[in-house]
């Protein structure tokens, strides 16, 4: 009896938290700006216009805007008027889809107005800068001529490219993720806010306290473990020595998500914030565009994942992890402490999560209170394929997910829609190999 009520009065507790932390996380989400009705955040900076050919408005028209860290997209209307609202008062592309014009026209490039210039190598883009107000007034005229065309070879290439990137910043989360499933047998759905956290992290030291970034990335890597094993210590190992279920532990997950999210937007908003230095000029490798915070991205994701190799098979933490993972019950018997290893693995997970959120960050771009949530089910997609419970196949699986996602709008994809080809990935990969890639069940890493 005494267990149940302690069972019972932890359950209420966790309610009565979940629901304070809703409660008090509605009014952030209720101050959020309004949105157009196709779906943009309206700011008070814009870029707007209109499309015409032979004097007469275009309908159906796509334009789209890139830079200082945001994308956005929209349509001409009946009228040909077009408008793009972005966060900053900032330089940005404005590309028209050349796919949507008439046949054998262009935007006249001599009809441009003040302040917007075509970018070389391109009949579609053209750079933007706002002048003393925070609208700008791009009217394009459309014009007979050629179109210069990226082939479909270097737009693989370099598509590629960037999903090998997104997928390397996807595998630390997916490895955490892993780690902590083939320890507990948990699929944390929680691990998404612990990704969003890096990012509110370093936020907070940059925006707020006007610390360097290196000092916010270190704040965050370390507020990252921090919270892995506050979680462990104040949830999930009280839970498992009460004997809860795998089913129950996920639920209490599913809750956690929730508090840990509307805490997440009480604390920074509903906005999106950006770090700094986002979206820096773009380097060029023959057909590959990257700047140089996607190279330090990778370099970091690839250290980061080395030296997870290195622990998991080199380190006695490491092999204790790996036997934990083969059998709970006989590593206990052989004298490994079972508890401190899973605390660990809470530790590092969290510390692998909080760095995937600030490269992520940089890669969206911006922070976001419900960002991790984006990526969650791209993780839980990443260790399914790679097999349940291996780290390393987690990688693989990350790798493939992400090329999946930014090859998949080369191949005629709405870009809404991309996120959609890595189930699909997984479905034909499961097919053919139900365990997943290393779905060896006994072995970790």
């Amino acid at each position: 009896m005494t267990l149940r009520r302690s069972r019972s009065a932890l359950i209420a507790l966790f309610a009565a938290l979940a629901a304070v932390l809703l409660v008090i996380g509605i009014p952030a989400g209720s101050a959020a700006a309004d949105t157009t009705d196709d779906g943009q955040e309206i700011t008070d900076f814009y870029f707007a216009g209109n499309i015409s050919y032979e004097d007469e408005p275009l309908e159906g028209i796509a334009i789209s805007v890139d830079g200082n860290g945001f994308k956005a997209q929209t349509e001409t209307d009946a009228d040909g008027k077009w408008r793009l609202y972005v966060p900053e008062k900032e330089e940005y592309t404005l590309s028209v889809d050349e796919d949507s014009l008439p046949d054998g026209v262009i935007v006249d490039a001599s009809q441009l107005p003040e302040g917007v210039a075509p970018v070389e190598g391109t009949s579609g883009s053209f750079e933007a800068e706002f002048g003393l107000t925070g609208t700008k007034i791009v009217n394009l005229f459309l014009g007979e001529g050629e179109r210069v065309t990226v082939s479909f070879l270097d737009q693989l290439i370099s598509r590629t490219v960037g999903g090998i990137n997104f997928g390397l910043l996807l595998g630390l989360a997916s490895m955490g993720a892993a780690l902590i499933y083939g320890t507990t047998r948990l699929s944390n759905f929680a691990h998404g806010e612990m990704v969003t956290w890096g990012g509110v992290v370093v936020v907070i030291f940059t925006s707020v306290w006007q610390l360097p970034l290196w000092a916010g990335v270190i704040a965050a890597v370390v507020g990252g473990g921090a919270l892995g094993w506050a979680m462990d210590a104040g949830l999930w190992r009280p839970l498992r020595r009460r004997g809860l279920g795998i089913v129950q532990l996920m639920i209490v997950s599913i809750g956690l998500s929730l508090a840990l999210r509307y805490a997440l937007q009480y604390l920074i908003g509903g906005d999106t914030r950006q770090l700094p230095g986002a979206s820096p000029a773009p380097m060029q490798f023959g057909p590959i565009s990257l700047s140089y915070i996607d190279l330090i991205g990778m370099a970091i994701s690839l250290a980061a994942i080395l030296g997870m190799a290195w622990f998991l098979t080199r380190t006695r933490i490491g092999k204790a992890t790996r036997a934990i993972s083969d059998n709970p019950q006989l590593a206990a018997a052989s004298g490994i402490d079972v508890d401190r290893v899973v605390r660990i693995v809470w530790i590092i997970a969290g510390a692998l999560a909080a760095l995937s959120g600030v490269l992520w960050a940089y890669f969206r771009p911006g922070v976001k209170w419900d960002m991790g949530m984006q990526m969650l089910l791209l993780i839980f997609c990443a260790i399914t394929l790679g097999g349940l419970g291996s780290a390393i196949g987690a990688l693989i699986g990350s790798i493939i997910v992400g090329i999946a996602v930014e090859v998949s709008t080369l191949l005629g994809v709405p870009s809404d829609l991309k996120y959609a080809t890595a189930l699909v990935a997984l479905i034909v990969i499961l097919l053919v190999r139900p365990q997943g890639l290393l779905g060896r069940r006994e072995r970790l890493g």
